[in-house]
């Protein structure tokens, strides 16, 4: 069927568009309208109509070019906000402003009408975003897999300092950009038992199903035809109402069965980095992998019968040619022994050629490297829930561990260190071993990340298979991240290098030969004043609503540190250099007078006390700083509440420092730190994740490195004394002290004893105060620096001239390259 001529993109067809939406899908009258929302919503409709188009041809591109495929699988996707995005890749952004203006709206009102799709909790998450940016943006053929959460992460609120919880109902009032395929959905199982047929085959029955309904969302490229897909699974009972139950009376009865089978899908589970093995993440991951390879299945059939039918080749001869699924850290690892037993018990393969085609297909990305965050489900919890592919899972274990005897020989404390079940007290199963011997290639997404994954982490496998793991440094879309979050300094870019750097931002490169240009650097102030005067107004405007006044001199120096609050992360560092601010500008002691506000933002897991104990101290020492006279001028603290994708769209542009101080050998590798200096903020922080790669690109004039590194920390870990930094450090004890004696509490002493206990009594597990006298050091440079505004600019500006390396397209040409094996499919040579 041949498809209609596409929709005009020029501002009068998009103002058609959005009054024939508003009167024919939303039955609203212009005029008669009194919110934002419904004018938002008819627009969403107008443009997902012109990527729509693009999104069919797309598809059909891909099926009649026999294109292998890229299939990306996370539990996590924080989108943020999709209008703005897809005016941008669209290249409509003047042209919308132009009908909406004609409407009588401005299209920042109306983006903020759009809710932030938080569908995950931090980097993890906001990482598959940009790759999924990148891979539609470079025409690969790729689509994302992930789970339609009802309530995304959490809203913060702060009410008296402490964080509060509020639901993420983000679906509340529907989503304009998904569509839904009732048509196409799976059957998932869950429990039941498992028996032998009378052909020897295992038979997975008597189990509870729930069925798997995809919602898609179209992804564009940027500057390109290609539209991508976004599968997100929604749960839905397979019997949505139990009527014998309801006209026996039980009316609750009746209903409580769909209710238990929809909960899969209802809240995005909070990462705490401590897996204690709850049910229903584990039926999360189950539904969520389950429903995708059945979904991969079925259209590799169709392509089957499109191409290879004819031929005469069997129905899973070119699947590991045709397919590349990668599995963003270890949620997605059942997809192992799941794929292994669709192609087993379901389509007939013998052990070997199935395990043979999994192993082919699927490549595995780790993002930490902390013990404690690598998933170990209970066997006991497995064998309840899946048990047959806990049958599975033992039997790729016994003839993994059969390769390990074969090359290292009768090793017994070298099996019991890499098989798949963990033995002791609770038997687990360990997710990151199962990707690890699942997959054909690991990586790191770090250079120093991977190192420790090959040295330390997963040393033993690395000495089995020495070409497997491999690093892919993370990356940065510069499309949400610099063209459409920050336009001024774009346009500045763009009149300075020209047009093209969006797709290629290795030519940022070129501001280099520009960073001593007198005229160039009044011009990156101006717009860095601009932007933390935007900022400025925004935290006025949320401490208002705390019932508290905040003004903030926009001339001061923002020094930022947002992200997750995790103790290995230190916020906890930053709040001791800020008390010890306070104390010298109030004893008038030595340094520079330099105005510094200190920002933060991020969320804490719910049940992760200490994080929720830092945010409170975080506030309390914001509260005695800032209605102190004595350092009014000088200092500022500020508690950015409910950080999210589209709150960083505004702090990165105006952030001049940027805060990675992570112990050293903990993070992987970051992306916030690659987000400030794309913005032109300086970075302080330790040579940890890509803080390492980011000096190899700036260069060491142009960032504050400071600390252990992570070999030094890794030997002094052991040993580490916190007590003698403590006593031999005049201005760390006070700092300590004024914490432990309430000074930022009210006199309490009790509230954050628990903090100065982990810091002293309890070994200080992230060598704060071992970096704390090195940290204020390099701060003092950063304040000395920063008096000299020309020479703070023209650092700013190399920051950003080297951040071409950090661009996610470099990373998803390497994945495609390196891992995946996949080519670019796009509707004409480029």
């Amino acid at each position: 069927m041949e498809l209609l001529p596409e929709l005009e993109s020029d501002a009068s067809a998009l103002k058609r568009s959005v009054l024939d939406h508003l009167e024919h899908t939303l039955a609203e009258l212009p005029g008669h309208v009194d919110s934002t929302w419904e004018p938002y919503v008819a627009l969403a409709y107008a443009v997902r109509d012109r990527l729509v188009e693009r999104w069919i041809r797309t598809q059909d591109r891909y099926y009649e070019r026999d294109a292998k495929r890229v299939y990306y699988l996370s539990l996590e996707y924080l989108m943020g906000r999709t209008l703005g995005n897809s005016l941008v890749n669209l290249g409509l952004v003047r042209e919308c402003g132009e009908a909406l203006s004609e409407l009588g709206y401005t299209l920042e009102e109306l983006r903020e009408a759009e809710w932030d799709a938080g569908l995950g909790n931090g980097g993890l998450g906001r990482l598959a975003a940009c790759f999924l940016d990148s891979l539609a943006t470079l025409d690969y053929p790729a689509y994302g897999y992930g789970l339609r959460y009802d309530y995304g992460i959490f809203h913060q609120r702060i009410v008296d300092g402490a964080q509060f919880e509020m639901p993420d109902s983000w679906l509340r009032y529907g989503n304009p950009w998904e569509i839904a395929r009732p048509k196409d959905r799976f059957r998932i199982q869950f429990g039941g038992r498992v028996e032998e047929d009378a052909d020897g085959r295992r038979r997975w029955v008597d189990t509870h199903d729930v069925y798997a309904t995809p919602y898609d969302t179209p992804i564009p490229g940027y500057g390109t035809d290609t539209v991508n897909t976004l599968r997100l699974w929604g749960a839905r009972a397979l019997r949505e109402f139990d009527l014998d139950e309801f006209n026996s009376g039980d009316y609750i009865g009746a209903i409580e069965s769909r209710a238990r089978s929809e909960n899969i899908c209802r809240v995005l589970y909070p990462n705490d980095n401590f897996f204690d093995g709850q049910a229903l993440r584990l039926s999360q991951e189950f539904f969520f992998v389950s429903a995708t390879l059945q979904d991969i299945l079925r259209r590799d059939r169709k392509r089957w019968e499109l191409h290879d039918r004819e031929r005469g080749l069997g129905v899973f001869d070119r699947f590991a040619d045709k397919t590349a699924i990668q599995l963003n850290d270890t949620h997605p690892a059942l997809a192992v022994p799941e794929l292994m037993r669709l192609l087993v018990d379901l389509e007939g393969l013998d052990w070997d050629a199935a395990w043979e085609i999994t192993t082919r297909t699927f490549g595995y990305t780790n993002h930490t490297v902390l013990p404690e965050a690598l998933e170990r489900w209970p066997v006991s919890l497995v064998a309840e829930l899946l048990p047959r592919h806990l049958e599975i899972v033992y039997e790729i274990n016994r003839r993994f561990l059969d390769t390990v005897h074969a090359r290292f020989g009768p090793d017994d404390e070298r099996a019991r260190r890499m098989s798949l079940i963990e033995n002791g007290d609770v038997d687990r199963v360990r997710m990151a071993h199962l990707a690890i011997v699942g997959s054909h290639a690991v990586n790191g997404v770090a250079a120093l990340h991977t190192e420790i994954l090959k040295e330390h982490v997963f040393r033993d496998f690395h000495e089995l298979w020495p070409d497997r793991i491999r690093n892919k440094t993370n990356g940065v879309t510069p499309r949400r991240w610099l063209l459409k979050s920050n336009p001024e300094l774009s346009a500045l870019i763009t009149e300075v290098i020209g047009e093209g750097w969006p797709v290629d931002l290795d030519r940022l490169a070129e501001l280099r030969r520009f960073a001593d240009d007198a005229e160039l650097g009044a011009r990156w102030r101006e717009v860095k004043r601009l932007h933390k005067e935007r900022l400025a107004e925004v935290a006025r405007v949320q401490y208002a609503r705390r019932g508290i006044d905040l003004a903030i001199d926009p001339g001061s120096l923002f020094d930022v540190q947002v992200k997750r609050i995790h103790e290995y992360k230190r916020q906890l560092l930053n709040v001791l250099h800020v008390i010890t601010l306070y104390n010298r500008i109030r004893d008038g002691g030595p340094g520079p007078e330099v105005p510094r506000t200190v920002i933060f933002g991020g969320k804490a897991a719910p049940g992760y006390h200490a994080a929720k104990l830092i945010i409170r101290l975080i506030t309390g020492v914001g509260d005695v700083v800032n209605s102190d006279p004595a350092t009014a001028d000088l200092l500022k603290v500020v508690f950015l509440a409910d950080y999210r994708v589209s709150l960083a769209e505004q702090i990165f542009p105006a952030s001049e420092l940027s805060e990675q101080i992570s112990t050293a050998g903990t993070e992987a590798s970051g992306t916030g730190n690659m987000k400030f200096a794309l913005n032109g903020a300086l970075t302080i922080g330790t040579l940890d994740g890509a803080n390492v790669e980011i000096l190899r690109e700036v260069g060491d004039d142009n960032i504050f490195i400071f600390g252990l590194t992570a070999e030094e920390a890794a030997v002094l870990a052991p040993r580490h004394d916190p007590w003698r930094h403590y006593w031999g450090d005049e201005e760390l004890r006070r700092a300590l002290d004024m914490i432990r004696d309430g000074a930022f509490s009210r006199g309490d002493r009790e509230l954050f004893a628990p903090l100065a206990h982990s810091l002293l009594e309890g070994g200080d597990r992230y060598l704060l105060l071992a970096d704390y006298r090195s940290y204020l050091d390099r701060q003092d440079e950063v304040a000395e620096t920063y008096l000299d505004s020309a020479a703070w600019t023209r650092r700013s500006i190399l920051n950003t001239a080297g951040m071409g390396y950090f661009s996610s397209d470099r990373t998803i040409r390497e994945y495609a390259e390196d891992i995946w094996d996949v080519a670019a499919c796009p509707s004409a040579p480029r």
